[in-house]
């Protein structure tokens, strides 16, 4: 190889390697901070940058991303000389690239021992059931601590959150054992109320029935009530109308007998033979032991000789000639006897009974008040002053 061809070679290796000191590139989200001679220069942004080929070089490539970092647990004493061993996580972000490199060896172990004070620091003040239920409160705490001392090392904490917190065995053991004396204490509590709610339901449905029941017992009695006392009324009406229309019967009787008397023209001998007819009824009776005879008897007994002719000088009763002049009587007019002035008893006020009122739950339906004067009692007035006004025979 000619002197030439290797002053050649070597000259383009040194323009390789001018030109990859010359030019670097910097990805998104990411900075390098440039030292010259050993003093820092720049800070170098996302792009193709140019630098003094060994003269400038790159001290370290920053991550401007946020970051999340988490630590393994730590043992912390609580306020009640319990050690449990929390492990955290912390959200942080690099602000300032010269900052993170010169201000502190590495961010990431600082961070780290600073949280572990910190997080000593708090939880030491509180007890373990104010470590576990306050967890909101700590990393309140923990964020603020960590943002204002990282501020120099050019980083920014966004948010320190608390992964877990692991008691000791014993302690684990004592806290399952109140957790389900806890949770059979609730589900005590949960059946109990729901028994009580049950009983509160049944009772409530218990209540509406026996008031629906004793409604319904309530408009049956009132429909029997109503229905009983227009029975009443109905039997009532009829055994007016009957005694009425026998009424009428016996006075139509009376009158006929009273008129054939007259027409009869009776004498002594009849009503002594009449006597004579009614005394074996005295007589009637299992319970009769003894029987009187009246001191009449033997009267009725001369007029009734007397009468048949018994003396020789009366004549007997047979022989009286009929009285009247030998006309026949007219015939009885019967066509009134059973004539009644009461009204149908379906269109009595009585009978009418009101559902709709029945069915409210309202008073009864009064009975209508008779006048002092009903037409029962005009009628008999009436046939009395047609007697009265009749001439005696």
């Amino acid at each position: 190889m000619s002197a030439a061809l290797i002053v050649l070679v070597v000259a383009v290796v040194l323009f390789v390697l001018v030109a990859a000191k010359s030019v670097t590139i910097v990805p998104q989200a990411q900075a390098k901070v440039v030292e010259r001679l050993g003093r820092y220069s720049r800070t170098l942004s996302p792009g193709l940058s140019l630098l003094v080929p060994f003269v400038d070089r790159v001290r370290a490539t920053i991550d401007l991303r946020e970051q999340v970092v988490s630590f393994p647990p730590q043992p912390v004493i609580t306020a009640d000389n319990l050690q449990v061993g929390i492990d955290t996580v912390v959200y942080f972000q690099v602000t300032d690239p010269r900052l993170a490199v010169y201000g502190i060896a590495n961010y990431i172990t600082g961070m780290e021992q600073l949280t572990t004070t910190t997080l000593r620091n708090v939880v030491g003040g509180l007890n373990l059931e104010g470590a576990l239920t306050g967890r909101d409160g700590i990393n309140s705490q923990l964020r603020e601590v960590l943002d204002g001392t990282t501020g120099p090392w050019g980083l920014r904490v966004a948010r320190v959150e608390i992964k877990a917190i692991d008691p000791p065995p014993s302690i684990q053991d004592s806290m399952e054992k109140q957790m389900r004396a806890d949770r059979d204490k609730r589900a005590i509590i949960l059946q109990a109320e729901g028994a009580r709610q049950s009983a509160i339901t049944t009772a409530e449905g218990e209540k509406a029935s026996a008031i629906l029941s004793a409604e319904g017992r309530k408009q049956a009695a009132i429909l029997e009530a109503e229905a009983e006392r227009q029975s009443r009324i109905l039997r009532a009406e009829g055994d007016r109308a009957a005694l009425y229309l026998q009424a009428q019967g016996q006075a139509k009787s009376i009158e006929t007998v009273f008129q054939a008397i007259h027409d009869g023209k009776p004498d002594q001998g009849l009503l002594a033979y009449q006597y004579l007819q009614t005394l074996p009824r005295i007589a009637q009776g299992d319970a009769n032991k003894m029987w009187i005879v009246p001191s009449e008897f033997t009267k009725a007994l001369e007029g009734l000789s007397r009468l048949g002719g018994g003396d020789g000088e009366s004549r007997s009763f047979l022989d009286v000639p009929p009285s009247g002049d030998g006309t026949p009587a007219a015939p009885m007019d019967t066509s009134g006897w059973f004539e009644s002035s009461l009204p149908p008893a379906a269109e009595q006020p009585e009978a009418r009974i009101e559902m709709s009122s029945i069915a409210d739950a309202g008073p009864a339906v009064p009975s209508p008040q008779l006048p002092p004067t009903t037409d029962l009692a005009r009628a008999a007035e009436n046939g009395m002053a047609r007697r009265d006004e009749e001439p005696p025979a």
